[in-house]
């Protein structure tokens, strides 16, 4: 029993040596230190969008101690995500752990570097679901909670398992008294868009909604049960332009079908930005459709 003891607690920090070749320090807000994960070897470096309440005078704290000054390439707030510039570090960038390769149950350790060496915290992955969407309106591949505890300064460096491979990116901003990671598929996707926009790109409508009822004639005629009643109208708004008035509800958005605001905000990707799309709403008891330019939330 011994033997097995020593052996796993030798393993153990061996998957943290292995991981925190890889997890740097960040230094973006005043007496608050945080973590962050090389992201690859020239120089990407992606961190917690909330432990940054600067754009400037940023830097990171390297392996072996020297702090080099960083640019911000961009943030996304929606995922807690954000994206930091380093030249001439040699840092060497984390491996990832394969999507399907973690299971509840699973020994995982939160690794950061809120001073000037490694520091971890050891857990167990315990849950895993499916795709969600953050507070924030920020869209994540699929939910990773463990029970590690996250230390101050922790936000932003790795969930690493048995291997020493990066799981996710710990963050504890987005649900509170909740330790979750972004996972590698997430946080890949945002840093292609962060490097090519400096954001992550979201359709706009510009109203206002809420999830309502419908009556139930037409909810039998129609084949659904509830829309999203119109509350607000901005002015110049795509959604002004298109005719919408406060008493609508949205239907249809193109071939999404709207009953929550999860439906509307899962339609409103990057990728519809500047299209006109079809918009079936009610009005009036009546069906009408509409055609409606997605713009860019700023």
């Amino acid at each position: 029993m011994d033997n097995a003891l020593s052996q796993l607690s030798s393993e153990l920090a061996a998957m943290v040596e292995r991981a925190g070749q890889s997890v740097v320090g960040v230094e973006g807000r005043r007496r608050f230190p945080a973590s962050g994960v090389a992201f690859s070897d020239d120089g990407w470096v992606v961190t917690a969008n909330h432990v940054l309440r600067r754009d400037e005078e940023l830097s990171v704290i390297l392996l072996d101690g020297r702090s080099m000054p960083a640019s911000l390439a961009g943030r996304d707030p929606g995922t807690d995500l954000a994206l930091l510039k380093v030249e001439g570090t040699g840092l060497k960038a984390a491996a990832w752990e394969k999507e399907d390769g973690v299971r509840v149950g699973h020994l995982v350790a939160a690794v950061g570097r809120p001073g000037p060496d490694v520091q971890a915290t050891l857990g167990m992955m315990s849950a895993l679901g499916g795709s969600w969407r953050t507070p924030a309106g920020g869209s994540v591949d699929r939910y990773l909670q463990s029970d590690v505890v996250m230390y101050p300064g922790f936000s932003g460096g790795p969930l690493v398992g048995a291997e020493g491979r990066v799981i996710g990116v710990n963050t504890s901003a987005l649900l509170r008294g909740v330790s979750i990671a972004l996972p590698g598929v997430t946080v890949r996707r945002v840093v292609e868009s962060l490097k090519t926009h400096g954001r992550v790109r979201r359709g706009y409508l510009g109203v206002g909604t809420q999830p309502a009822h419908l009556p139930a004639a037409s909810a039998e005629k129609l084949g659904q049960t509830t829309g999203l009643l119109v509350m607000s109208v901005e002015p110049g708004s795509p959604a002004e332009k298109a005719g919408l008035v406060l008493g609508d509800t949205l239907l249809v958005l193109q071939d999404q079908t709207l009953q929550d605001m999860d439906d509307l905000l899962r339609f409103l990707t990057g990728d519809v930005i500047g299209r006109s799309v079809p918009l079936r709403i009610l009005r009036g008891g009546q069906v009408q459709d509409l055609t409606i330019t997605i713009g860019e939330r700023g």
